[in-house]
């Protein structure tokens, strides 16, 4: 009887802690479809093999969280990816993936070091909400800067037999952004240009605010120092988030897309009003 009480309760705890969770998604375009990007810094193979790693561990966590998920850029090495940017829909995707943007760290011993030594890796990730068709945000086509080249993704042989995939740049900010997952050069320009509207309307927040931080803000220096969280596989096992305190041993299961302990943290955090980022030396 007492077993069955607490297989009962489960689902209702589970749906209580949903309920308090929404209560943190109140901020404009919370509830938004969001862009998600990924971008190693320096290093070579060690960060794009990190960035690749990321890539997988929010794909896990986007089918687990029972969002729908597209491609559409994805620039890969021989040993990882210099770039992606993915399409994230569902109630709520930008509010719970919001608090991703930043560096991430990882600390491990070097696969591709023969000397097998520790290395330490950085990799960006940008958060943007899809805004809808009402948002105006101005871009001038003298301001653009277009380049055409062949798809590397999804799509079949024809988008490898035509140039269709389009990045663009935005020349006064530097802004690039890229699609190649439509099949016509038509459609991946109307979505990249979805894309850099994001980024600008960021921008442009950001600045009326006069805070610090900008669209380029925590992405700007990919290094030590800007870092929101840490993935540290050796000389011992932990992730730590370095906003929240939140943190586990199992490194394992986050990679493999349990980020829901630090997506609350940092919604809980975030509601509560924002500390710094306590980086330390603890996690080195």
């Amino acid at each position: 009887m007492f077993g069955q009480l607490l297989n009962q309760l489960a689902p209702i705890n589970v749906a209580i802690d949903n309920l308090e969770l929404t209560t943190f998604l109140s901020e404009p375009y919370d509830i938004s479809d969001t862009y998600l990007s990924i971008k190693p810094g320096a290093g070579g193979t060690e960060s794009s093999d990190w960035a690749s790693m990321l890539y997988r561990m929010y794909l896990r966590y986007i089918e687990q969280a029972g969002f729908k998920c597209e491609v559409l850029d994805l620039q890969e090495e021989e040993q990882g990816i210099k770039a992606a940017t993915l399409r994230v829909k569902g109630q709520y995707a930008y509010g719970y993936l919001k608090g991703e943007k930043g560096v991430h760290r990882l600390v491990r011993i070097s696969p591709f070091d023969a000397n097998a030594r520790r290395h330490t890796s950085f990799t960006a990730v940008d958060v943007l909400p899809i805004l809808p068709d009402d948002v105006n945000v101005e871009i001038r086509d003298d301001d653009l800067k277009l380049d055409f080249f062949r798809s590397s993704g999804a799509g079949g042989q024809h988008v490898n037999k035509t140039s269709s995939a389009v990045r663009i740049t935005h020349v006064p900010t530097g802004i690039v952004v890229a699609c190649q997952i439509e099949r016509s050069q038509h459609q991946n320009r109307e979505v990249a240009l979805g894309m850099l509207k994001a980024k600008l309307f960021e921008l442009q927040r950001q600045e009326k605010q006069k805070e610090i931080k900008n669209i380029q803000g925590d992405m700007k220096n990919i290094s030590w120092g800007n870092q929101i969280r840490s993935y540290v596989f050796c000389p011992y096992t932990l992730v730590k988030d370095l906003r929240t305190g939140q943190h586990t041993s199992d490194v394992r299961k986050v990679m493999d897309g349990d980020l829901e302990p630090f997506i609350k943290a940092y919604l809980n955090w975030h509601a509560n009003g924002e500390r710094p980022l306590n980086i330390s030396s603890e996690d080195e």
